[in-house]
């Protein structure tokens, strides 16, 4: 991937028009700042040449007023210096920050809105390191960095032009080693930009190593491979120290090489200055002044490299940033987005539908082939299937996260391909199977459904309701803190049972019209499934839901299942029908038969 072009940085221009006059007025104090610090060596020329005066033969009375003038505009001038360094500060530093922050904020949202395949193709760790890293390395390319530029460009040019005009032979000599300072530049920069997209894609590695470790912590101690991630880790760890030390090797090299051509600078002036100072063609003020300037042309060489530095830093990481940015949702809107009927029956339609994921399984093998089904509204539909059979990948095709082909699913009348994205899916409310909950308390938890709900307002609320349906409301009451307690991040503190649970409960509160439970029982033991069904169903009845369990005493509670292998649809009918048939699902009847927890350990 390219990283190092100063092209990637046309992409910040919508970023900069809002805080176009800020910037103004921070180069404006910039300037202030650099015309200040010109002026301060003519003050000293000035000072140096009536102290050299007074200390010749034959010379007048030496008056150390004028001396204690040129002193006092010296401090004036300190002043606007240190002044005008706070205001470019808090005007470009302001800005930069002001950037990040929306770039931040942009990013967070737009990586929100991409669909559910980017992230099976993404790293969390590395997206991790674009929000934070990377763009921390474009802030400081579009602060201080810019600064250094215009700075070093400004004070380069102003100078010059001053030791020019006072001088030019010494000027001309004096400045001899700059074109080589040009030129290494140039190498430097390319070099450079190489180096640093090296670096950051090796922390986002490191980052990534980082995230996968804490988050499966327990598989990791569970089999114990702490010593082998910590081998990973370390070998990460070192990859990135060499990229670093590679990249300082480059620019340590830098620095020495431009202090060793302002040495050889000030010599010349040394040889050339004093040996005119001693023929009478220069003043001591003078070689003074002349000494000053050259002190003050080392920032705007070494600020050079600085800001070589964080540009192509910026550069790189902005590509990695814009890389994202530019990505867009395979999973968009419609132009012209038709709203579902929620009172439409039947609730969901599925026609026809064959579906292959176009990167994950090879030419001629469908998830799903040729399936035809029709939930009705307010009915309990049961879907049941061995792993792999496509239960979940149909349900997905309901709510979209995947694409079904056109005209072969249709929810609420309305075909999902044509549907209003947030008002397909604010019809269904999904428990997973791998119940996801969020470093909070589990009141936070629950209420994530329905924000406003409060267990305060009464003793019926819909939270109560909701906790009491899942069988929640028991395990609640033994916790420590109750309803206040934080159970870690993704529910580390919890069962999987109670995991469950809480997706139930949070499900439930939020009231959606169709409510999905994929495989969400299977944690909880089947006195306890059999109690939150009966109370589930009891509470929605009139609404639809939609059952996906291995468990054939699930099914039975269902008004129509439907029955997948490899991805067709095997059987199709009331429960009752089914397990009088010679099918699969009464094959399974009679497996767990008397032992029911036999197939309810299986997980898709």
């Amino acid at each position: 991937m390219k990283t190092n072009s100063i092209r990637e940085y046309r992409n910040l221009l919508p970023y900069f028009k809002p805080y176009g006059a800020r910037y103004a007025w921070g180069f404006f104090f910039l300037l202030l700042v650099d015309a200040a610090q010109i002026l301060v060596p003519q003050c000293i020329k000035r000072a140096v040449d009536m102290i050299a005066q007074a200390s010749r033969p034959g010379a007048a009375a030496f008056s150390a007023r004028p001396v204690y003038g040129l002193a006092l505009q010296a401090l004036a001038l300190g002043v606007v210096i240190s002044g005008g360094r706070f205001l470019w500060r808090y005007f470009i530093h302001g800005s930069s920050r002001r950037i990040e922050a929306e770039m931040r904020e942009r990013m967070f949202s737009h990586l929100t809105s991409l669909s559910y395949d980017y992230y099976q193709r993404s790293k969390v760790g590395d997206l991790m390191a674009r929000t934070t890293n990377d763009l921390g390395a474009v802030r400081n390319a579009i602060g201080m960095g810019l600064v250094a530029l215009i700075d070093g460009t400004m004070m380069a040019a102003a100078i010059l032009a001053v030791m020019f005009v006072e001088n030019p032979g010494t000027a001309f000599r004096a400045v001899l080693p700059l074109p080589v300072i040009t030129v290494t530049l140039v190498f430097f920069g390319r070099t450079l930009g190489k180096l640093f997209g090296r670096v950051q894609e090796i922390y986002s590695n490191m980052s990534d190593t980082v995230q996968e470790t804490f988050a499966g912590i327990r598989v990791v101690k569970s089999f114990v491979k702490e010593w082998w991630f910590a081998k990973k880790f370390a070998d990460t760890n070192e990859d990135y120290r060499k990229a670093n030390m590679e990249l300082i090797k480059v620019f340590g090299a830098f620095f020495p090489f431009v202090l060793l051509l302002s040495g050889i600078t000030t010599l010349i002036v040394l040889w050339v200055g004093g040996g005119k100072v001693i023929s009478g063609e220069m003043t001591p003020g003078d070689l003074a002044a002349f000494f000053s300037y050259l002190n003050m042309l080392v920032w705007p060489v070494l600020g050079a490299g600085f800001a070589v530095n964080a540009l192509q830093r910026g550069a790189a990481s902005l590509a990695r940033i814009t890389q994202v940015l530019t990505c867009q949702p395979s999973i968009q809107n419609p132009a012209d987005p038709e709203s579902p009927d929620p009172t439409h029956d039947p609730a969901i339609e599925v026609r026809h539908l064959s579906f292959r994921y176009p990167a994950d399984d090879p030419p001629g093998t469908p998830v799903l082939h040729d399936v035809t089904m029709s939930i009705p509204r307010g009915a309990v539909f049961g879907i049941f299937g061995k792993t792999g059979s496509g239960k979940t990948t149909l349900l997905k095709t309901f709510m979209r996260m995947i694409d079904p082909p056109d005209g072969t699913v249709l929810v609420g009348s309305v075909d999902v391909r044509r549907a209003d994205l947030a008002k397909l899916r604010g019809q269904f409310g999904v428990v997973p199977q791998d119940s996801y909950l969020f470093s909070d308390s589990i009141r936070n938890n629950i209420a994530y459904a329905a924000p406003n709900a409060s267990d305060k307002e009464s003793p019926e609320t819909l939270l109560r309701q909701a906790v009491e349906t899942a069988s929640l409301d028991t395990d609640i009451a033994q916790m420590g803190a109750q309803w206040d307690t934080v159970v870690g991040e993704r529910g580390l503190t919890l069962s999987g049972g109670q995991k469950q649970r809480v997706s139930i409960a949070r499900a439930l509160l939020g009231g959606p019209e169709i409510l999905v439970l994929d495989d969400s029982l299977s944690a909880v033991d089947m006195e306890t499934e059999r109690r939150i069904l009966t109370r589930l169903l009891e509470l929605r009845r009139g609404r639809t839901t939609i059952i996906v369990s291995h468990r054939v005493e699930t099914m039975r509670r269902a008004d129509l299942v439907a029955v997948l292998e490899a991805g067709r649809l095997a059987e199709y009918g009331p429960p009752e029908e089914l397990l009088a048939q010679e099918g699969f699902l009464a094959a399974a009847a009679k497996l767990q038969d008397g032992t029911p927890s036999r197939a309810s350990g299986e997980q898709e």
